[in-house]
């Protein structure tokens, strides 16, 4: 009796120690604001910031342009928001504080200096001209001190401006400050925009069940640890914190309850004294605080790394997932957008290419991008597998085990083309499309037909959408051979040089986490090492770690998007009112409908196909042209019923990654002509499908009122919008898919990494991730990367007949919980020797051609 009372403390224990990685976080009442960064900008700097937030988004006063945007009943609530200036919202100190701690970007000492230049009467000059004299003394003014009017054609000067550092630090401030503005939150979770603009936060349906779940955390503990029925816990369990709750290592615990979690999984773990580090590059890896022994460790758990890690922990060995991010389980998730980009994105959802000619967006949480993606689920085209295979000589793609694995994500993730309901920018799409005679086609997406949530892009609420926390970490947990320890940053992937080796060999990875205050140290010691960061941060990890490749964070690829917009009056009292005046712009399935109308110029399988884009207030105002802080606000009060859709070019162009925060990006001139052409049927679907205004996203903010012009007028603006210079920073290119930075191929000279995912480099040592994409691909590229990821998973390696080569590559088979083939059965031998003996077999491959050897 004492030991089964025993073992239910330690399962409790268990249930807290692993699945509270942020217990405050788990409720609705819980802290689930926007971080609030320290703000040291001077004096002179805030005075120039305030004054530029102002001019962006002024007081208005005027009773004919409020009467003219309070079209839906809202008065009041217009009222307020037309007479609600940014520095009456703090929105300065709040960006003040983005500006000094969370914006990384090489260009950022330029905002800096000028606000400073503009908190000078000679420094205003030189950068405003003569706008900002004045015909009394003192003549010369401060940014601050020019009337409001003057200051909105300064900045709108800028952003046309001849010299490029003007344009750029417009591009800045017109993403950063717009952003803030509409996603802030006070303290009850609200904006005083959203009501005037139609938007009501969070997802009402998902905090309505949240507050019903989780009313009473302390009853709920209680329950946790009382429930005799096994099943009705778990389900429990996995309802509040989340399916991945026992897998859950909370590092912020004290080591011996961190190690004790980690050895009730069947992990080796010693502590010892360590020494505690002020930097990543300062460190010691022979004396971390704690070493953990594992078959294999996975760094990143997105769409490559979480494949890994559950095919392998699932196979029967013992895997650890190192992730940057933190985890938010479905009722952790606070659906705001300021606080989820903040928390859920990479660099906060405020990523640019170092010119900022592209925003570029990125998950860093558990579960990567498939945790905030938009639920696209292509299979790989049937194109890019025969550029793959023939042109880049890599067979792998078109080999019979490669569509196994297509079919297996597929399977896994619930990949299927039925939708109850479309909305509203997926319907403006389809119909426009239809209306024209353009090919429009239903996305396959990995989720229910009844799937209807616009929230998506900040986590999935309800878990029907099948990213990797739902799916293969699932699987890592499940199977009781793998860890997930979030909230840690890798630091180098430790390797040395093994006698009679031409190459050095993976033994592991050191890792940092910060711990009340201070960073330590940790190492995981691996036989096999699978980095899977992304393609933005796997070059920047894999040059950290020594490796020397010429190609290591070349060949960036990043889909880049342009988009075009069309306002659909809601007309409450009309019976024929289309889309349907209930349906808002941000609501439904993120996407849907596509078209390849303009997918492959001139026959050469480059092109741009026609999507729609998830598009909350911030991202929505930071991305629509600004010409006047009036119009700003009329355009925002029709953002519920503002429809965008984009086109998405596979570029030939590519550029290089130094970091996330460095990131070299020129866009090809042919990529450039394929978005143009994109674009131009992007107004014209738009017009079909019945708006009565359309126009882009280029600095001059143009647009058009369809219903008011003719024939004529109309294929003026469309051709003159359409036809507009993509490349020089007057317009919003943005950018989604990251791809191609450590790519593979058939030899060191031009790839990272072998067909096999195995660096050229260090053996034992795998990469699974976009980065290893030949080329761009043109769709959405969650399904490829997880197809690469589950063949670069499998230990059972067969040599291809036809290579040139002679190179080996993995065979798809289900993933199988005791190995049942005499090989497998060996491996899975060796490999507890291995353990048993402390010897340190280094990869997959290693063991293979050991046992082959004998």
């Amino acid at each position: 009796m004492e030991e089964v009372n025993k073992e239910q403390q330690e399962e409790g224990s268990m249930v807290i120690d692993l699945g509270s990685i942020d217990t405050q976080r788990l409720f609705v009442g819980g802290e689930n604001k926007q971080s609030l960064y320290v703000n040291s900008l001077s004096s002179r700097e805030m005075e120039s910031l305030t004054a530029i937030c102002d001019t962006l988004f002024p007081s208005v006063y005027g009773s004919n342009m409020m009467a003219a945007a309070a079209d839906d009943g809202y008065t009041n609530s217009i009222s307020s928001f037309y007479r609600s200036s940014a520095s009456m919202a703090g929105t300065p100190q709040r960006v003040g504080g983005l500006f000094c701690e969370r914006v990384q970007h090489p260009k950022k000492w330029l905002i800096r200096l000028t606000l400073y230049v503009l908190s000078t009467w000679i420094g205003t000059f030189v950068l405003c001209g003569f706008a900002s004299m004045s015909p009394s003394f003192p003549f010369f003014l401060r940014f601050s001190q020019i009337s409001q009017r003057k200051r909105e054609r300064i900045l709108l000067s800028w952003s046309t401006s001849f010299f490029y550092l003007l344009r750029m630090l417009f591009k800045s401030i017109k993403l950063v400050i717009p952003l803030v503005f509409f996603s802030q939150v006070d303290e009850k979770n609200e904006n005083l925009t959203w009501k005037a603009i139609g938007y009501p936060g969070p997802d009402p349906a998902a905090l309505k069940r949240q507050t019903q779940t989780c009313r009473l955390p302390n009853t709920m503990y209680t329950s946790l640890k009382n429930d005799d029925d096994d099943d009705e816990h778990g389900c429990k369990e996995e309802h509040l914190f989340g399916p991945l709750y026992r897998g859950l290592i909370n590092l912020n615990l004290p080591r011996g309850r961190v190690a004790d979690s980690l050895r009730q999984i069947g992990f080796p773990v010693s502590i010892r004294r360590g020494n505690n580090i002020s930097s990543s590059r300062d460190f010691s890896s022979s004396n971390p605080s704690l070493v953990i022994k594992c078959d294999a460790v996975v760094v990143g758990s997105g769409s490559g790394g979480g494949v890994v890690a559950g095919v392998l922990a699932k196979a029967g060995y013992k895997v650890v997932v190192l992730e940057k991010g933190n985890y938010f389980a479905r009722n952790n998730l606070s659906l705001l957008e300021g606080p989820s980009m903040d928390q859920m994105y990479l660099g906060g959802g405020m990523l640019a290419t170092d010119d900022m000619g592209v925003i570029v967006l990125a998950g860093s949480t558990v579960g990567g991008g498939s945790t905030i993606n938009w639920s696209a689920s292509f299979k790989t085209p049937q194109h890019v597998i025969k550029e793959w295979s023939e042109s880049y000589d890599l067979e792998l793609f078109d080999s019979k085990l490669y569509k196994e694995a297509l079919d297996a994500v597929c399977e896994k993730m619930g990949v299927q083309s039925d939708f109850v309901e479309e909305g509203f920018n997926n319907a403006v799409l389809r119909r426009g499309c239809e209306e024209l005679g353009y090919p429009v086609n239903t996305i396959p997406r990995n989720s229910a037909p009844d799937h209807y949530c616009g929230w998506c892009c900040f986590g999935c609420k309800d878990g029907t959408k099948k990213g990797t926390c739902e799916t293969w970490l699932k699987d890592l947990v499940d199977s009781g051979n793998g860890a997930i320890l979030p909230g840690c940053e890798a630091i180098k992937v430790l390797h040395e040089r093994k006698k009679g080796k031409d190459r050095r060999a993976a033994s592991g990875v050191a890792f940092g986490f910060e711990n009340n205050g201070v960073k330590e140290l940790c190492v995981v010691e691996s036989k096999v090492t699978v980095v899977a960061c992304g393609a933005l941060s796997t070059p920047a990890f894999l040059k950290a770690s020594g490796l020397k490749n010429a190609n290591i964070g070349k060949h960036l690829h990043l889909h880049p998007v342009t988009m075009a917009w069309g306002y659909f009056p809601e007309a409450p009292h009309s019976a024929t009112a289309w889309p349907e005046g209930q349906k808002k712009s941000y609501e439904g399935g993120i996407m849907t409908a596509m078209s390849t109308v303009v997918s492959n110029a001139n026959k050469s399988g480059y092109g741009a196909v026609i999507q729609t884009p998830a598009l909350h207030p911030g991202m929505f105002s930071g991305l629509i042209p600004w010409v006047s802080g009036a119009d700003m606000k009329r355009r925002m009060c029709r953002f519920s019923r503002t429809a965008h859709v984009f086109a998405l070019a596979r570029d030939r162009g590519s550029g290089t990654v130094s970091s996330p925060s460095s990131i070299n990006y020129r866009m090809d001139a042919e990529d450039e002509k394929n978005l143009q052409k994109g674009l131009e049927k992007t107004l014209r679907i738009l017009a079909a499908a019945g708006a009565e205004e359309i126009g882009t996203h280029h600095s001059t903010g143009k647009s058009l009122n369809v219903k008011a012009v003719g024939y004529r007028e109309f294929e003026r603006f469309v051709k003159e919008e359409s036809a507009r210079p993509l490349r020089d920073l007057t317009g919003q290119i943005c950018s989604a898919h990251q791809m191609g930075s450590c790519r593979m191929g058939v030899n060191p000279k031009e790839s990272v990494v072998n067909q096999t995912g195995e660096t050229w480099e260090v053996e034992g040592l795998f990469v699974a991730d976009t980065s290893v994409f030949p080329t761009a691909l043109g769709v959405n590229p969650m399904v490829t990367v997880q197809a690469i990821a589950y063949c670069t998973a499998q230990s059972d390696k067969q040599a291809t007949p036809n290579s040139r080569q002679n190179t080996f590559y993995a065979h798809v088979s289900p993933p199988m919980p005791r190995p049942k083939s005499r090989f497998l059965r060996e491996l899975s031998r060796r490999f507890r020797i291995a353990n048993n003996k402390g010897r340190c077999h280094h990869s997959l491959k290693g063991l293979k051609n050991s046992i082959l050897d004998h």
